[in-house]
């Protein structure tokens, strides 16, 4: 005959639905159960089992199946451990008050979430063993393990996991299932030392199953008050021990050992609590203190920037206007800092409060980084109308200056240049002067009157200056005025005698009918021909600057060019010297005794010939110098092709680091330690780079010192290549950053590799221009792209559509409609930028996916070191914590006012909810 046992557990899945898991136990095989060893080894299990809570209540059974039978120890039994009364027992001794007895224990059972199947109150009251058996390991299984968690691992699951990994540094240990992994005794050796190894020194065990079974089972019971359940003969001789004794009595260790953990987590938990909370004091005072200090600054600065009270001389103005330098170069750049350090301070405080799970700092009134902000636009207001004010002032003062120069400094040049001018054009030279004479007056004349004309706009701006400084009331405008005056009238007197003067000149001419075309013959060719000696030895003077073989080539062609012209221009000279001789011919043979001076030319022969023997000897001294330039573009050319070679190496090097950094960045195949030593790799191999750009900044150094600026053998300036390696120290340095930030973050939070490659993946796939960072819409579809994880959908198919994930979110208590997706992004995007970088993406992901501290953390916290009572001792306090943060506990804490307290009991239940802003401290 075969019967099976089936255990519900009712559980709340967390999305509001009770439903039923289902732990199926292996069929029981009547021969196993009557066989003499496995029912030993469950009795004596059992027994102990069922004695360890009895002996709570001053009692104890002896025999299993018939201690049982009445049903009053079992409803006992069920009322110590599960700490609920249950209904009273009937006292008779009648069969039908035993069955009813054994019903009300059956019932109480089943209303914990377990199916009983094939139990009944007649085979516990017969002393069926098989069926007390199997209920007492249904109790077992229901009270002691079932509630065992660890890592989403349950009841039989999970307890396995909890020895695996408690036993997994110990050598010889391997847990694989509880029977045959226990055979040996090192298990529970290990499982003693790794929670108390001042009880056994696990290293000196040796392979003695027996002496390690009694040994581990000895210290149980003397020190960690777990009853011997199992004999080690038993164990031993057993080919596979019993699975629920094994179980049932490992349960007992980890209860024993989970109460420690549990008090030590506590104690750590308020440690770590208290210390974020008195970091984050000594941060807001430290705000408080600056806020207001700059605020003051403030408020003493604005009304001298606001005063508008014009000086009236310029040394005033520029007094204040140095005044103004002196406040923008060493007031005003300490306050800018401490402005920004404050905004740095107050962004770090509230990312502190954030991560920690407590309430934002709100500063005292009219000390919020936006008061301090419209403070300080106030004073930058202030400032930038104080800095016009001050340079329009100072412009108005400057342009009366100006104008008041600019008219003096006119004037005296027209004053300077008319001086005189009324006694020459009253003289009357030109009676007695000869033909060429009255006609290089006249030409004079006419100059003079270009001159005249040409200074007509000089009397008119002198007169525009004059008028603008009345209108812009001058303080010596009535000098202006009376200069001004005598400049026009002398104006209107030139313009008269000159007219008078030219008809004079004009009328001598007609007189006169004898004119010296040679002189004017002389003055036409001499003049072309004396520029074009004076631009000979200007360029065969001229400093040439060439880079290039080529242009000095060009500049030898030319030079060539120009000794050929040389026979040519030897031609025109002796021309010109021909005519100077026909002169001297003409004034000796007509006995002409005038002063021969040449009045249209101021051109000597004598300068010509100087000037033509100057030409010769330039031309062979430039062709030295270009030939000397010559030899100097050939060095250069071989520094430039000696740059490029190592330039059009070492660019295309940093471009190929460059590159490989980006990959390995982006790579989310392998971990981030992977990761991290492929980049310190590629740090080393550009460190032994180094001495290949040294050589190449000592190759630019020649070319420099050759004043060598352009290179046609390469792409590669110095520059680039400079800018390129530490653009690729920068990259690689901060790509290690970015990978340790990585690696704290998720040690930190506890986040799996594959969850960060999870975020990582999801993150450069929506990346498509690799930013390093997601638009809002981006960030939106890379949150939807990783809402798979345990959905049904998404294991059969590997990912879950818009509809499954917002379904998703919703049972997690996200909507992921406009306002909560506008939540999410004031998260990870305080700014208002529109873009969400990794970081903030990876901040957001492990907020929303691994454990904080709450207030119901602390408060359960506090009750475990209270011995659950709902108030705390000072001296417990004291006892638990450590001395500085049991203190500021003390201080803290009001007074219990509930029932039952002592004199100086403590409500630690009103200080954690405090600490989390949920009422005040």
């Amino acid at each position: 005959m075969m019967t099976q046992i089936e255990t519900t557990v009712h559980y709340n899945n967390g999305f509001g639905d009770e439903e039923d898991y289902m732990i199926q136990e292996d069929e029981w095989d009547r021969d196993m159960l009557l066989d003499p060893a496995w029912e030993k080894q469950q009795r004596k299990t059992f027994t102990a089992w069922c004695n360890s809570h009895l002996r709570k209540a001053g009692t104890q059974i002896e025999n299993i199946e018939d201690d049982f039978r009445n049903g009053l120890k079992l409803m006992l039994l069920l009322e110590v451990i599960s700490g609920e009364r249950l209904p009273k027992p009937d006292r008779g001794k009648m069969r039908f008050h035993k069955i009813a007895n054994v019903n009300k224990a059956l019932d109480f059972i089943t209303s914990k979430g377990v199916k009983l199947v094939s139990i009944g109150a007649e085979e516990i009251v017969d002393g069926n063993i098989k069926m007390t058996l199997g209920m007492i390991w249904t109790i077992i299984l229901r009270f002691a393990i079932q509630d065992i968690s660890v890592e989403e691992t349950s009841a039989k699951e999970g307890l396995l996991l909890w020895c695996q990994r408690k036993t997994a540094p110990y050598r010889n240990v391997n847990v694989q299932n509880f029977h045959v992994s226990w055979k040996d005794g090192l298990a529970f050796c290990a499982l003693i030392h790794k929670h108390r190894p001042d009880l056994i020194n696990y290293h000196n065990l040796k392979d003695d199953p027996m002496g390690n079974l009694n040994l581990a089972f000895e210290i149980a019971e003397k020190h960690l008050d777990i009853p011997k359940m199992l004999d080690a003969e038993d164990i031993i001789n057993t080919p596979k021990p019993d699975e629920r004794a094994i179980m049932t009595y490992v349960s007992c260790f980890y209860h024993a050992f989970a109460g420690a953990e549990q008090a030590e987590t506590a104690a750590n938990r308020i440690c770590k609590v208290l210390g974020v909370n008195q970091e984050n004091e000594k941060l807001m005072e430290e705000y408080e203190r600056l806020a207001s200090e700059l605020l003051e600054w403030i408020r003493r600065t604005t009304p001298w920037l606001e005063n508008r009270t014009a000086e009236k001389n310029m040394v005033e103005m520029q007094r204040k206007l140095e005044d103004f330098r002196d406040y923008r170069r060493m007031h005003k750049p300490p306050k800018v800092q401490e402005k920004c350090q404050l905004e740095i301070s107050f962004n770090t405080l509230q990312t502190k409060l954030r991560i920690s799970n407590r309430p934002a700092f709100m500063p005292s009134e009219g000390k919020m980084v936006s008061d301090i902000a419209s403070a300080w636009q106030g004073l930058e207001g202030a400032e930038k109308g104080y800095e016009e004010w001050l340079l329009t002032e100072i412009r108005r003062l400057e342009r009366l200056d100006h104008l008041a120069e600019k008219f003096r400094q006119k004037a005296s040049t027209h004053e300077t240049w008319a001086n005189g001018k009324e006694l020459i054009l009253s003289q009357k030279d030109y009676e007695t002067a000869t033909l060429t004479e009255v006609r290089a007056l006249l030409r004079k004349h006419e100059s003079f009157e270009s001159d005249l004309a040409a200074h007509q706009d000089r009397v008119e701006q002198i007169a525009a200056i004059a008028q603008e400084l009345n209108e812009l009331d001058y303080y010596d405008v009535a000098a202006v005025n009376q200069r001004c005056q005598r400049i026009c009238d002398l104006w209107d007197q030139l313009g008269t005698l000159t007219q008078k003067r030219r008809e004079a000149l004009e009328r001598t001419e007609k007189l006169l009918e004898t004119i010296d075309q040679l002189f004017l013959e002389f003055a036409k060719r001499s003049a072309p021909f004396n520029n074009w000696m004076e631009g000979a030895m200007e360029d065969l003077q001229d400093m040439f600057i060439v880079h290039t073989i080529d242009e000095v080539q060009s500049l030898i062609s030319s030079h060539e060019q120009f000794k050929a012209t040389l026979p040519e221009a030897d031609g025109e000279r002796q021309a010109i010297l021909g005519i100077h001789m026909e002169v001297q011919k003409i004034s000796q043979s007509y006995g002409i005794k005038a002063n021969l001076i040449n009045p249209y030319s101021t051109i000597t022969t004598e300068e010509l010939l100087a000037k033509w023997d100057r030409v010769k000897k330039l031309v062979p001294q430039r062709e030295g110098s270009l030939q000397e330039e010559l030899a100097r573009q050939h060095a250069s050319e071989r520094l430039r092709r000696q740059f490029a070679v190592q330039a059009n190496l070492i660019g295309p090097w940093i471009q190929t680091r460059m590159e490989e950094i980006g990959h390995c960045s982006l790579d989310v195949g392998g971990t981030l330690e992977d990761q991290m030593t492929q980049l310190k790799q590629f740090e080393h191999v550009i460190v032994i780079y180094k001495p290949n750009i040294d050589k190449l900044e000592g190759d630019h150094q020649l070319i420099q010192e050759s004043l060598v600026f352009d290179n046609k053998h390469t792409n590669y300036t110095m520059e680039h290549i400079r800018v390129g390696w530490e653009l690729l120290l920068t990259t690689i340095a901060r790509t290690i950053n970015e990978i340790e930030t990585q690696i704290l973050t998720r040690d930190a939070k506890g986040i799996s590799q594959e969850q960060m490659h999870e975020f990582r993946s999801s993150f450069n796939h929506f990346d498509r221009e690799n930013t390093g960072k997601l638009p809002c819409e981006e960030f939106k579809a890379c949150l939807i792209s990783l809402g798979h994880v345990g959905n049904d959908h998404q294991k059969k198919h590997g990912a879950m559509d818009t509809d499954d994930f917002r379904a998703c979110l919703i049972s997690m208590g996200y909507d992921l409609g406009e306002v909560e997706f506008a939540r999410i992004m004031m998260l990870v995007d305080p700014s208002a930028t529109g873009m969400v970088s990794f970081q903030s993406f990876i901040d957001f992901m492990t907020r929303e996916t691994t454990d904080t501290d709450t207030a119901d953390q602390v408060v359960a916290s506090f009750r475990i070191l209270a011995a659950n009572k709902p108030y705390i001792l000072v001296e417990e306090l004291r006892r638990e914590l450590p001395p500085d943060q049991a203190e500021y506990c003390i201080l803290r804490m009001a007074p219990y006012s509930g029932p039952g307290g002592p004199a100086g009991a403590l409500d630690y239940t009103a200080f954690s909810t405090a600490l989390y802003g949920e009422s005040d401290l």
